[in-house]
């Protein structure tokens, strides 16, 4: 078994709940987050934002802000069999992918044990 997590765009969640759905993937969850990626900056400008505390009120400090900025994301977990996870990546790519940055990142994990908590007992992942 694996976990899939992905971190996509706040505005692909309904897109991606009902693709998934129709993949046969039912169990998921979603929550809210805050994030950014490894959008490049020059170090100079960065040590500049950091030591000012401030930023100047011109299209350039929007600019810079970026470096600094948390952009709302939304991460999706998924517990599937090993035989599926190319298809649960996929569904969530082709719902995803727009070609822009920050279109999200996708990261597969072992699961190696689950336990029903309504049992207390060890449980089948799926």
């Amino acid at each position: 078994m694996k976990e899939i997590m992905a971190i996509l765009r706040s505005t692909k969640v309904n897109h991606t709940k009902t693709a998934l759905t129709a993949a046969g993937f039912l169990g998921f969850s979603c929550a809210a987050c805050l994030g950014r990626g490894k959008k490049l900056i020059e170090p100079d400008l960065l040590k500049m934002i950091m030591e000012s505390g401030s930023l100047p009120l011109t299209a350039a400090g929007e600019t810079m802000t970026e470096a600094t900025r948390l952009i709302p994301k939304r991460i999706f977990s998924l517990i599937v069999p090993d035989e599926r996870v190319r298809d649960a990546v996929n569904v969530i790519i082709a719902v995803n992918q727009t070609q822009n940055p920050g279109d999200g990142k996708i990261f597969v994990l072992p699961v190696v044990e689950s336990y029903s908590v309504r049992l207390g007992a060890k449980a089948d992942v799926v």
